[in-house]
């Protein structure tokens, strides 16, 4: 897996059960094993592609996780509806849920950047028990209005999304694709870079229109290699990627047609992680999303922009004493959540007799040792919720079945 060659990277095909094709990147660690090794699902925003993760992929492989990073819909050789209705958030959170059906993936951790953040977030609305955890970058959570609120009056109240508003009208297909050299040039700059400003209304119009107006090669973070490869990609169509800025109102009226809760699962472990220098990650509506997620944290870099995943890879990736690192040790194979049957298979095969192990169900708790392996979850030390299970393992009992925190010091 080398981040500088695309090809060295698993790439599939697969029509999904809502209908339509994606293209996805599916790399399984060296130990997989389907019943144990957990799975991270990756979302990009825009402009970006599942390329946008080429620096995550192979470390997060070698740490035990299987990583599935998708195109999404409109996107590199995924399907391409015209028409914008089609990219609604509640049909993309459709189509990630048939691909880990795909996958037979039960639950995954998900982590989303931009555009996937806020996909990332309402997947955790429309399928809430199909999350360990959410991981969402560069864009804060915010919860579903109880109003419409038009794209231009977004931009009045936020200037820095004024943009936005040129994304949302279909003459930005048009320019974007005239001028996708320079799209990509100025796009892919991290949040120190000098630059034309493009973020209020009327100035990316103006920037792409102008010729005298220079965009320097130099402020650019792609290498060569990754700039073409972008460009490739790209070239294949902008309608769908910019038409992710067109469906507000059919976002809308899907969540009040549900009754969507603002709230996420109280249990839900979730991580924010923006840079300082992002000018659209906006701090009102950081410090609002803390009423609606009861398990936030948000994490700052200083001097980071908006790619995260690049300009500050080695938060995102490797680094232990930030937050997500700890997440991924939490998270990863020496905590996996196996069926209780197969831990109960595995501690008798090392001589243990009897022992007290940690299991949660998703809203209920079902135990029964006969038959049929239990859709419990193996859980260690620290979890929120629970149900201690003690005795005999060639006859295990259920000892309690309340809320609590409990420690499985065999594991």
């Amino acid at each position: 897996m080398d981040p500088q060659k695309p090809d060295s990277f698993q790439h599939y095909t697969a029509r999904l059960s809502t209908g339509r094709s994606y293209h996805y990147v599916d790399q399984l660690p060296k130990e997989f094993d389907a019943g144990l090794s957990p799975t991270i699902l990756c979302i990009h925003g825009f402009p970006d592609l599942w390329y946008g993760w080429r620096y995550q992929i192979g470390p997060w492989v070698r740490k035990g996780y299987r990583v599935v990073v998708p195109d999404m819909l409109g996107y590199g050789d995924t399907d391409k509806p015209f028409d914008a209705k089609e990219y609604s958030t509640k049909q993309l959170c459709s189509d990630l849920a048939a691909l880990l059906d795909h996958l037979k993936v039960e639950r995954a951790v998900i982590v989303g950047h931009d555009w996937g953040s806020f996909t990332a977030a309402r997947f955790a609305m429309w399928y809430p028990v199909r999350l360990t955890a959410l991981v969402i970058i560069s864009v804060p959570y915010t919860p579903p209005s109880r109003t419409y609120i038009p794209v231009e009056e977004v931009a009045a109240r936020v200037p820095n999304l004024g943009y936005q508003v040129y994304f949302s009208r279909q003459e930005s297909t048009k320019d974007i694709e005239s001028n996708l050299g320079k799209f990509i040039t100025l796009m892919f700059r991290p949040g120190n870079a000098k630059g034309p400003k493009f973020t209020h209304v009327g100035q990316l119009k103006d920037v792409l229109a102008r010729s005298d107006i220079i965009v320097d090669d130099a402020g650019c973070f792609l290498t060569p290699e990754e700039f073409r490869y972008y460009h490739h990609e790209f070239s294949k169509g902008m309608n769908g990627p910019l038409n992710y800025y067109r469906t507000a109102k059919y976002r809308h009226d899907e969540e009040q047609e549900a009754s969507l809760a603002p709230h996420l699962r109280a249990d839900l472990p979730v991580l924010f992680m923006w840079g300082t220098k992002d000018p659209t990650c906006v701090n009102t509506v950081i410090s609002k999303a803390h009423k609606f997620v009861p398990g936030l944290q948000d994490f700052s870099v200083e001097d980071k922009g908006h790619w995260m995943m690049v300009e500050a890879e080695n938060v995102v990736t490797e680094k232990r004493q930030f937050p997500f690192a700890d997440w991924l040790k939490l998270l990863g194979p020496e905590q996996t959540r196996p069926t209780i049957e197969k831990v109960i298979t595995a501690l008798k095969g090392q001589g243990v007799t009897h022992l007290a192990v940690i299991g949660y169900c998703f809203g209920e708790i079902r135990v029964e040792f006969e038959g049929t392996a239990p859709h419990q979850q193996l859980y260690g030390e620290g979890c929120t919720h629970g149900f201690a299970i003690k005795g005999d393992l060639s006859n295990p009992k259920v000892k309690e079945g309340k809320e609590g925190s409990f420690k499985a010091a065999v594991l």
